[in-house]
């Protein structure tokens, strides 16, 4: 007995021992980043955000920001909503924010523009979007000589609108461009103000709820499931000096993806808080989003060939003009790289 008691007392202080020499060393376990990031020196950077509102399809930032996996890595983010991604792309270039979120076509015609921008991430890379309009318009070619709500011209959802309107041999001279703010939308739409939008999937199931009046004349991801829709960017200049906070960027972002797929209840009332959308519609959202469609990459997520497949729809609806870009001018995977070196691949 007295022997066995001796073992059990022996491995009892060799497992205190091993974890103090854990701790002293500062090892953790792979892809476990809480313990690593203590020493890290906190840094504020300014991010910006395509809708005015954020929606569903940037919630991974309030994701990221609500656990703390931003505070993990060391980074205090402020968010600037902005009314459209040309706007954030504009205030990239012109040095307003650190970090942007924007759809492809407005990266891509800053970059051929001259912009010295880099695409390091991805939010949702698959399109969230529909045309909504009222039942009395049955199809596409319906849409002639309507009023339809825009943002930016070259903003996503203007360029969506091109798409849908191309489908039918339109162009935007058959209808009446209305400038509206997206968050606007849904109110424009009841009013009669406009009679078709492009609408995230929040505010589709918001609409539909409200007025049966309503439909979905086209689900862009049903019709462009290839299509690249949104992009982390940022300054190649910034990039060089601070290559190691998208790194950290990047890292809890990619954790917040990986956590909203195994959470939905905390994603539902985060995303609800963030967007403003009652918990219905957003469950409604999740389920399409990430249940069925898995718009948010759980890795890299920067896909060449749905790159360069959006580009040629650029292309065909006369965005573009001459040479293609270089895509290996466009796109850095070394920060996203590094990140998924520390938390592994799934």
């Amino acid at each position: 007995m007295q022997r066995r008691l001796r073992v059990i007392a022996v491995f009892f202080l060799l497992t205190i021992l091993s974890a103090i020499f854990v701790i002293a060393c500062g090892k953790v376990p792979s892809g476990d980043t809480t313990k690593l990031e203590s020493s890290l020196t906190p840094t504020t950077i300014e991010i910006g955000l395509p809708t005015l509102k954020t929606s569903f399809a940037n919630v991974d930032v309030a994701i990221a920001q609500d656990l703390g996996f931003f505070k993990q890595q060391g980074l205090n983010i402020t968010i600037k909503n902005l009314d459209s991604a040309v706007k954030v792309v504009q205030a990239l270039v012109a040095n307003d924010i650190a970090i942007g979120g924007s759809s492809f076509e407005p990266v891509i015609s800053a970059a051929i523009a001259g912009g010295d921008v880099a695409i390091v991430g991805t939010y949702a890379n698959r399109l969230t979007v529909s045309m909504v309009t009222p039942k009395t318009i049955k199809s596409v070619a319906d849409l002639r000589g309507k009023k339809v709500g825009v943002q930016d011209i070259g903003a996503f959802r203007e360029i969506m609108t091109r798409m849908v309107l191309q489908s039918a041999k339109l162009t935007p001279q058959d209808v009446q461009y209305i400038p509206i703010s997206p968050p606007s939308y849904i109110q424009a739409l009841l009013a009669g103000q406009i009679e078709s939008a492009i609408l995230q999937t929040e505010q589709v199931s918001e609409i539909l709820k409200r007025d049966s009046r309503f439909h979905v004349l086209v689900d862009l991801h049903k019709v462009e499931p290839e299509y690249y829709y949104g992009s982390y960017l940022v300054r190649k200049d910034w990039l060089a000096k601070n290559s190691d906070l998208a790194v950290r960027y990047l890292t809890a972002l990619i954790q917040a993806h990986r956590f909203m797929y195994q959470n939905k209840a905390d994603t539902i009332r985060i995303a609800a808080k963030t967007t403003g959308f009652d918990a219905s519609a957003i469950e409604n959202t999740y389920d399409l989003l990430l249940g069925k469609h898995q718009v948010f990459p759980v890795n890299d997520g920067i896909e060449d060939k749905r790159l360069t497949y959006t580009i040629s729809r650029m292309k065909s609806l006369g965005l573009l003009k001459g040479k293609e870009p270089d895509l290996n001018q466009i796109v850095d995977r070394k920060p996203i790289t590094l990140a998924l070196d520390k938390l592994g691949r799934v």
